[in-house]
């Protein structure tokens, strides 16, 4: 079990150096699901003395008034006997202390780098290792300990500052309490027992220890306390005797401190049928036991946790986009990656591409997640579609043919424009056989007016084209993180598309005139020859021009004018397709690659400016995920060596 402790270790070491204290983050902590025990105790309660006795080493900084002013995260480590013991610190992890000595005085100067020489505190934990073959595999925390008076130069908000980073700590349902209370003190008074109950009001994660039970007056004990009379807790309490100040000044081994503490108990009277479960030594093994049971237990809620977490801090870290390259290459080529990303989903909507979205469930320990992919799969949950062409075909096949239907030929060919047109053709001369150029006339004047629907046709699918630009763009999330980029790409879509229109119309209006420059001969030649067209030379000119005769006319141009309807119904859509909408799909940011290639640096940096807020929260979110990513390998190793 002792791989379970390391494994917490390593996890809470690798929290600290990613910024994870467990404080009020915008950020989920691993820190708080950690199993841990916090060290609680008043000033002037023996603390620090009951950590060095389990440690077996004088490392604590002493003094008067607040001296723990961090919390301290110490983690044991025990090695072969015959090893050399050392300390190492998380913030110098190559420099191993084998004077602990220096290991007290470094403590005090990193407290005084994070908080100034003032007697300030600070959230921020120092890590602290111990390697020695006189400890067992545990993690303590120290706190700062708890006062009722601030000292000269403290504020008098330290109080409670104090007790409210002592409560952060202890009322995390993963924090077992280690409280510390002197034997010497009344009970009821002890500042460790009154905030452990407040958090822990049953005892279920409380520990209580009792120090300078030998400096207790004559003629009283603390058996009832031991006993858990006086105040019960689920655990049995440990009685400790502490190295006495005398035996700190005159430096008295731990070693022989601890052989003593042994002899206190197994040879005092009231404390002998106690003696097997006193002392520092038997509290060591006791929390090392009791922490790896519950680490144990917690170790399936953090792994799902962590893999809940990471699917959480993956999918916000998508939705920021990726960091931005450095030099003028990387910039780039992140925007060229940007701008095909933006032209593939246009294409896509364009061509009415589905775009299957999947769902793979996976099975933790407790909790079932998601997780929505873009890859082919067995289980399709459901699907969605681009739209987009199909709006531009409902132009061809709708629009179009409705705009032509509401050509009003029957003005252009009535009675009294037949005849005006063609009188106005023969000029001073009539026809001898047919009036030839008023049927040019006639079919000219009414095919002109096929240009309008014509037009529009362009203009519509000009419309929808931009339209799918405007969604394009708002469906390409790597747009949406650099705003400047997405006013130029939008820019530069539709300024295309406009030139593509332009160039759209003039190819399509021309066939409208194609229609009206040469007509189809052979359509005339087929028609029924009829011997009286020309009119009787009897009758005066006016007369030639009777209703029947005009009605044929009117009635041979509107059967001309329909056939060309019909064909232009079919070539206008493929000169809009073929200038437009395949050129839209072959070529809309062409000129805006062009001119991207001779963008000076401090150009193309502007096109990928973004929010420093968003900067932050992307580095921030990447170094959490960097956390639970390694602490999931790390579970994982632990389950897969059991």
């Amino acid at each position: 079990m002792d791989n379970l402790i390391s494994l917490v270790n390593k996890i809470q070491r690798a929290c600290t150096a990613l910024g994870d204290h467990g404080d009020t983050s915008a950020l989920p902590t691993l820190w708080d699901s950690l199993p841990s025990i916090a060290v609680v105790g008043g000033q002037s309660s023996g603390k620090s003395s009951v950590l060095e006795s389990v440690v077996g080493k004088d490392f604590l900084p002493r003094g008067s008034g607040i001296v723990t002013r961090r919390p301290l995260v110490l983690q044991l480590h025990k090695l072969e006997e015959g090893s050399r013991e050392y300390a190492e610190f998380l913030h110098l992890p190559r420099k191993r202390f084998t004077d602990f000595g220096a290991v007290r005085k470094e403590i005090a100067d990193e407290t005084d780098r994070e908080t100034g020489k003032t007697k300030q505190i600070s959230s921020v934990p120092i890590h602290l290792s111990i390697y020695s073959p006189n400890v067992v595999n545990l993690t303590l925390i120290d706190l700062p300990g708890l006062t009722k008076v601030a000292v000269e130069g403290q504020p008098d908000s330290i109080v409670q500052e104090i007790e409210n980073m002592v409560r952060s700590y202890i009322e995390k349902p993963n924090c077992l309490i280690l409280a510390i209370s002197p034997a010497n003190q009344d009970l009821a008074t002890s500042d460790a027992i009154k905030i452990s109950r407040e958090v822990d009001p049953t005892g279920e994660r409380t520990y209580g220890v009792l120090t300078k039970i030998d400096l207790m007056d004559k003629g009283t004990d603390a058996v009832d306390i031991l006993e858990g009379k006086a105040y019960r807790l689920k655990f049995p309490w440990i009685g400790v005797v502490n190295r006495s100040q005398a035996d700190i000044n005159k430096n008295v081994d731990m070693i022989a401190a601890r052989r003593r503490e042994r002899e206190y108990f197994s040879s005092t009277p009231e404390y002998k049928h106690l003696a097997h479960r006193m002392g520092s030594e038997h509290l060591a093994k006791m929390l090392s036991k009791q922490l790896e049971n519950v680490i144990k237990a917690k170790i399936p809620g953090i792994q799902s946790l962590i893999n809940k977490t990471i699917l959480e801090l993956e999918t916000e870290l998508s939705r920021l986009g990726k960091p931005i390259a450095a030099d003028a290459g990387g910039k780039l080529y992140s925007i060229m990656e940007i701008c095909r990303l933006f032209d593939q989903i246009y294409k896509e909507h364009l061509d009415g591409v589905y775009v299957y979205k999947f769902i793979l469930l996976v099975q933790t320990t407790s909790l079932l997640y998601i997780y929505v992919m873009k890859a082919v799969r067995v289980d399709i949950i459901f699907e969605c579609r681009r739209p987009g062409g199909d709006k531009i075909y409902n132009v061809f096949d709708n629009q179009l043919p409705a705009a032509l239907k509401r050509l009003q030929f029957d003005k252009q060919l009535s009675m009294e424009n037949i005849k005006k047109l063609i009188t106005e053709a023969d000029g001073y001369q009539p026809h001898l056989i047919a009036p030839e150029q008023g049927y040019r006339r006639l079919i000219e004047s009414s095919l002109i007016t096929i240009r309008g629907p014509a037009e529009a046709a362009v203009d519509a699918v000009h419309a929808l084209l931009k339209d799918l630009v405007h969604k394009a763009i708002s469906e390409t999330l790597e747009l949406k993180q650099y705003p400047g980029l997405r006013v130029e790409v939008t820019n530069a879509a539709c300024e295309s598309l406009e030139r593509m229109r332009e160039e759209s119309k003039k190819a399509t209006l021309k066939l409208v005139d194609m229609e009206c420059g040469y007509l189809t001969v052979d359509y005339f030649r087929k028609l029924p020859q009829d011997v009286e067209k020309g009119g009787n030379p009897s009758h005066s000119l006016f007369d030639r021009y009777n209703e029947s005769y005009l009605r044929r006319i009117g009635s041979t141009v509107l059967s001309y004018v329909n056939m060309v309807c019909a064909s232009l119904r079919h070539s206008i859509p493929k000169s809009i397709v073929h200038g437009q909408v395949r050129e839209a799909k072959r070529s809309l940011l062409d000129r805006f690659f062009t001119e991207l290639g001779s963008m000076e640096q401090k150009r193309l940096s502007s096109l990928l400016n973004e929010d420093p807020a968003v900067m932050e929260r992307r580095t921030a979110l990447s170094q959490r995920l960097e956390l639970y990513r390694s602490a999931q390998t790390e579970i994982d190793t632990v389950a897969w060596s059991k």
